[in-house]
């Protein structure tokens, strides 16, 4: 369905060692592109010793928001392959970075990429897969006395209250899954004096 995602179950790091040169990989859950970049800078800073620290990441659900730095590796070579890794498992709301610290010989462009790619293949290997559902927040108000009617709604959809307030004027929190909010939506426009907020996200 549209509103499955993939994501990493937990944070992975992965060793690979190539002529000499020693690449250290880390992937990470991550929920914002200031997130990921914190994550990363953490990581540079960790590792400040090291020739490089080259990282990509994808954030969000429809999977649009991404970012690539090759941090002095020859352009391509480095943040591409990382990104085509998680590309690659479809994943999204992840971080990886490679560290790699030289080892005196030169791996040319296809060593680069290759031991690039692996490395971040370990990390991710190592952080398993887990699927999440894109939900869909709503808030409204209604008068107490359309009460039942809310929850009837409620209760046939399968929303999950996440807050909800009654009084003489109520109010309520739901999320759904996306692709049956436009239902929702829809049978709660039907209920008597039910406003929405305009926060839905």
């Amino acid at each position: 369905m549209a509103d499955i995602f993939y994501t990493i179950e937990r944070e992975g790091t992965g060793k690979f060692t190539e002529k000499k040169s020693r690449f250290l990989s880390f992937a990470f859950h991550v929920v914002s592109a200031e997130d990921a970049k914190s994550r990363l800078k953490a990581l540079q800073n960790e590792y400040h010793d090291a020739r490089h620290v080259c990282w990509a990441y994808m954030i969000g659900p429809e999977r649009k928001e991404w970012q690539a730095n090759d941090n002095g590796e020859p352009s391509g070579t480095a943040g591409k392959p990382i990104l085509g890794q998680i590309n690659s498992l479809e994943l999204t709301d992840v971080a990886v970075g490679v560290v790699r610290y030289f080892g005196g010989i030169k791996l040319g462009t296809p060593g680069l990429i290759a031991a690039y790619k692996e490395a971040a293949s370990l990390a991710l290997e190592a952080s398993g897969k887990k699927e999440c559902i894109s939900q869909t927040i709503f808030s409204f108000t209604f008068p107490y006395l359309v009460m039942n009617d809310v929850m009837k709604v409620v209760k046939s959809t399968g929303a999950e209250i996440i807050r909800q307030d009654f009084d003489n004027s109520c109010s309520m929190t739901l999320s759904i899954r996306k692709d049956e909010s436009d239902n929702l939506r829809g049978r709660l426009e039907g209920v008597s004096g039910l406003t929405f907020d305009g926060s839905d996200s």
